[in-house]
């Protein structure tokens, strides 16, 4: 499997367990995002056109560490008003590490970080 496509694949497994962590309102949505929900239906499209898989890349992002066999997961969400952030992201990074155990790749070495950009 080639670098790209395990970076796509691991970043739509970090999403699903993101989006799937209580608290987790969504993924901080690019500028793309931004703009597509702002066009003339006013509405956001959802997943990557032609592939029928979510696009979550601008909340996530899986960076390979120059061949040390180790992978930085970068997150960044937005949270439900009530849930104390610290409580959250510690979720969320646990969410994250468990994914990726179940990975064809399962023997990664990860370094999640978490960024809270917002409450909802």
């Amino acid at each position: 499997m080639t670098e790209q496509r395990a970076s796509g694949d691991l970043t739509d497994t970090v999403a699903r367990a993101v989006l799937g962590t209580a608290g987790v309102a969504f993924l901080r949505p690019g500028l793309a995002q931004l703009l597509r929900a702002s066009g003339p239906f006013g509405r956001a499209r959802t997943g990557t056109p032609g592939t029928g898989r979510p696009s979550h890349s601008s909340g996530v992002r899986v960076t390979p560490l120059g061949g040390t066999g180790r992978w930085r997961v970068e997150v960044h969400v937005v949270l439900h008003r009530g849930h104390r952030a610290v409580d959250v992201t510690r979720a969320v990074r646990a969410a994250v590490t468990e994914s990726l155990r179940g990975t064809a790749e399962g023997a990664l070495q990860v370094s999640v970080t978490v960024t809270v950009t917002g409450l909802v």
